[in-house]
């Protein structure tokens, strides 16, 4: 399963992935023994945070407890699923068994990019991030059809095991032939499908975009600096390839760290530098990140994010924003919306409130921040281009990124700082993901990086011009905007609620069955 994540060049291992633990579950429950549950708790269990470890060890670069915490649970979620299904299949059929495993896995992942302790990172449709070739078929799907599609495989290859192995079948070959032929149906098709199949082409407008990759260290320098100094830096790479055709200049998360008061943006220096770039450069749209706040006056609503100023009456929310600016418009602010746990925000905030302390410090945006309802979008008048604007986080959740588009957004930006895990595993990893929000929504997405990687891709998931890691520079490439509406991006991850559905069907089927068990079991002893 390690092997098989991104930036290891052996995805196809996760078709395998499963098949010891599914090994090991067939031996114990065959074998009959006594408290068998257990025993395959603590196998799935640390399979799972061996997994889960060497492949997301690198959260330690940014939060010892953290990724502690995040290893531990993340494991353990996983290792339950695979008990339940252990459970299922020891008290009820072969099929609906292996069935329970497909839905219950997609249910936990479903419910993963939903809840307050969201982390998704190790989806297994993520796995294929970088054989975007072989999962173009994700316009339909998303992530959650190819975890559908891997876990489907590791039951077919197991069973071939099984047959011809384990336990050789002595009855009808047949079985064993259609087994196997299925199984390469299941590999291949899809894959074929990926590769002849005339999936969407952006049709659009061309547009020129400059993304900035400052490299700015984010534990010394970034919000200790002088923030006039980082952002004149920024302007000077940009200068480098920001020409008179240029449309979009794409700064990094949090690229302008003077902490603005958005009731106040003409009284920001760093507005104001900008602006003057602007009169420069008429044509130009400048999407940035930002630190904001805003203090909400009397009689307002206060929301639970918020936080009391001292000695006072008042309270402000912090946020995590992006900003465009231009010549034509006012000053467009979106705030993130998908927080990171523990470092934007605290888990069950209403229950959790007086822990908020406890949250990991990362620089400015750390403690409970502020978000908006729903995400909303960037237009131009310029060069009359929508654009969402994804902050760091939010690019691993796809039906989220798909509600940009159903609010027009022709492309993607994606802004972020991956400086906080240093030089590992985790922002190839990142960068990799952005490559499937590209395939399920058909945009192509603009990727600004503090420290790397920048990149920009088009929408068949193709990154065609990228950075190196931790290299100040700046980028430019000309992109195509798309105003087609997939499969996924209208529906979203259909495949999830329909696996909390099924599972909730099996789960009352096992109830029943269990209940008519007892009473069974109670007539025969009056008996």
């Amino acid at each position: 399963m390690y092997l098989g994540w991104p930036a290891h060049g052996f995805s196809f291992l996760l078709l395998v992935g499963f098949v010891p633990l599914l090994i090991i579950e067939e031996q114990l429950r065959q074998e009959g023994r006594k408290f068998r549950s257990r025993t395959y708790f603590k196998y799935s269990y640390i399979a799972m945070v061996l997994w889960n470890a060497l492949t997301t060890w690198w959260i330690w670069n940014a939060t010892a407890f953290g990724a502690v915490a995040a290893i531990l649970f993340n494991a353990l979620f996983m290792a339950m699923v695979l008990v339940f299904f252990h459970y299922v299949r020891k008290k009820t059929s072969a099929t609906t068994g292996y069935a329970s495993l497909v839905f219950f896995w997609i249910a936990f992942e479903y419910l993963h990019l939903n809840w307050d302790l969201s982390w998704p990172w190790l989806t297994l449709g993520n796995g294929f991030a970088n054989f975007a070739g072989c999962v173009q078929w994700y316009e339909f799907t998303g992530v959650l059809g190819g975890t559908l599609w891997i876990l489907t495989c590791n039951i077919l290859i197991f069973h071939i095991l099984k047959y011809l192995w384990l336990s050789p079948w002595k009855g009808d070959t047949s079985l064993i032939k259609k087994t196997i032929i299925g199984t390469l149906a299941l590999v291949f098709v899809p894959l074929l499908l990926s590769l002849f199949m005339p999936f969407g082409k952006a049709k659009g407008k061309k547009i020129n975009v400059v993304v900035v990759q400052p490299n700015i260290d984010p534990y010394n320098d970034k919000f200790n600096g002088d923030f006039k100094g980082q952002l004149k830096k920024m302007l000077d790479l940009a200068d480098k390839q920001v020409d008179s055709t240029t449309d979009y200049l794409v700064f990094p998360e949090t690229a302008l760290t003077e902490n603005l008061d958005e009731s106040r943006w003409n009284q920001s220096a760093s507005i104001a530098m900008l602006k003057d770039y602007l009169a420069a450069h008429p044509r130009l749209s400048i999407v940035t990140g930002a630190e904001t706040y805003r203090v909400y006056e009397a009689g307002e609503k206060v929301p639970a994010s918020a936080h009391k100023i001292d000695n006072s009456n008042q309270y402000f929310d912090d946020y995590n924003t992006a900003l465009e600016i231009n010549t034509s418009t006012p000053i467009q602010a979106y705030h993130k919306c998908k927080l990171v746990p523990g470092v934007e925000i605290m888990p069950f905030q209403t229950l959790l409130a007086p822990l908020e302390k406890l949250a990991f410090d990362l620089g400015g945006t750390s403690g409970t921040l502020g978000t908006q309802k729903e995400p909303s979008v960037f237009y131009s008048p310029t060069s009359k281009t929508t654009v969402g604007p994804a902050i760091c986080y939010e690019s691993i959740y796809g039906e989220y990124i798909g509600k940009f588009i159903q609010k027009g957004a022709q492309l993607i930006f994606i802004i972020t700082n991956d400086g906080w895990w240093q030089d590992t595993p985790g922002y190839r990893q990142h960068l990799a993901y952005a490559r499937l929000r590209a395939i399920e929504t058909r945009r192509c997405i603009a990727r600004s990086a503090n420290t790397g990687i920048s990149a920009f891709i088009d929408e068949k998931g193709t990154v065609f011009e990228r950075t190196s890691w931790w290299n100040p520079t700046a980028l430019k490439a000309t992109i195509i905007t798309n105003d087609k509406i997939t499969f996924y991006t209208r529906f979203g991850d259909y495949i999830g609620r329909l696996a909390c559905l099924f599972s909730g069907v099996i789960l009352i089927f096992l109830i029943v069955l269990i209940i008519l068990k007892k009473i069974k079991t109670k007539y025969y002893e009056i008996d």
